[in-house]
């Protein structure tokens, strides 16, 4: 039999055998993309599409085409986990073009020339830029992060919005750096809260305190990539090293732990803390042991799954799994999906219909949609 026709029917049954033993119908949409990382929807068709590479492209998801490249993108660093992360759109996007990404970059003094074979210290950034057809005009840097680190790693760089327009977003502890994470004088493990033009709202928990940064919001987190934001409620999700993932409610001013607390080992087996709890930081909703790498994260609306309706859907990378999580006052219950179809799964997402999409991970991702 034909090699390429052997496959593609071996495949065709794989997604069969997935589809009864979930209830999905499995679509591929488009080929192969390098290193998905998140995308936004301009309308029921057409989404922006990130590349950690650092490429933003306009894709139908009806037919699966990149319509075109988005123009004027900054320069990333795209090394290890470094690169090109969030696109999203401002909540009054229908009238102001205006658009969010978050993206790793070296951090140069204006007129430095770069060598390529030294790589200086780098940051998490936050930009946000008009998009004009095929490009993105009047970028504006409006956060940088006061977390500089020569490893190209844990970054966070998920963006949300509260209700009076702020701007939430995560910003990692750098992997080497996890002790800052409990000091108020750095973005190292932080959650951010400023205002769509970088300037800081004066409500914030930390404002008046002279021995902290008046931006962040919470404190004492390791690397969040999962974020969703309802009724101005913050739920996220992070990563902990060989064990102790989280996922946490957020709220304004409070000590999240890491690394003082975990419910986690090193990578290597040894021992990060003895304490799993500690007065005046909290406690996790739930966590993993072992890892699972939760890394994207959404709040499903029930428009085509009717009983999954208020479920949060996280995707894992090293876990190759979806996890369907849903709160009973704030107890924790999951359902694992998806553990057969042996992917690291970058993110999730529901259409503009109700489906759910999901983001493979690494060069050569890529974007399925499943339905009823």
């Amino acid at each position: 039999m034909n090699f390429c026709l052997k496959t593609s029917i071996l495949f065709l049954l794989f997604i069969s055998y997935l589809s009864k033993a979930y209830e999905f119908n499995f679509r591929q949409v488009g080929g192969e993309f390098n290193d998905p990382w998140s995308l936004a929807f301009l309308d029921n068709d057409k989404f922006i599409l990130s590349e950690l590479s650092g490429k933003l492209k306009l894709v139908s998801l009806e037919t699966g085409d990149v319509l075109y490249e988005i123009e004027g993108v900054p320069e990333v660093l795209y090394e290890g986990q470094g690169g090109l992360s969030e696109i999203v759109l401002d909540p009054n996007f229908l009238e102001n073009k205006k658009i969010y990404i978050s993206y790793s970059a070296r951090i140069v003094d204006d007129g430095q020339k770069v060598d390529k074979l030294f790589s200086p210290k780098n940051t998490l950034y936050v930009a946000s830029a008009i998009l004009q057809e095929n490009r993105l005009e009047d970028l504006n840097v409006i956060f940088k992060a006061k977390a500089e680190r020569e490893a190209p790693a844990h970054y966070g760089g998920k963006i949300g919005f509260l209700s009076d327009g702020s701007l939430i977003i995560t910003s990692g502890d750098g992997y080497n750096n996890k002790e800052d994470a409990q000091l108020l004088d750095n973005h190292f493990g932080k959650i951010i809260r400023i205002y769509s033009d970088g300037s800081i709202p004066n409500d914030n928990p930390f404002i008046g305190d002279t021995n902290a940064l008046p931006e962040i919001y919470s404190y004492g987190h390791r690397n969040m990539q999962g974020l969703v934001i309802k009724d101005d409620i913050i739920y996220e999700n992070e990563h902990g090293p060989k064990g102790g993932d989280e996922f946490n409610i957020v709220e304004p001013g409070k000590n999240y732990g890491w690394p003082a607390i975990c419910y986690c080992v090193d990578y290597s087996g040894a021992q990060i803390t003895p304490f799993t709890e500690l007065e005046g930081m909290e406690q996790p909703l739930t966590y993993w042991r072992p890892s699972i790498a939760p890394s994207g994260m959404m709040l499903y609306s029930g428009k085509k799954f009717k009983t999954w309706k208020n479920s949060f859907f996280i995707s894992a990378l090293s876990g190759k799994i979806l996890s369907r999580v849903t709160l009973v006052d704030n107890k924790v219950e999951e359902q694992i999906l998806l553990k057969d179809f042996n992917e690291r799964l970058r993110n999730v997402y529901e259409t503009p219909e109700g489906n759910i999409l999901i983001l493979t991970d690494g060069p050569g991702g890529k974007i399925f949609e499943l339905s009823p």
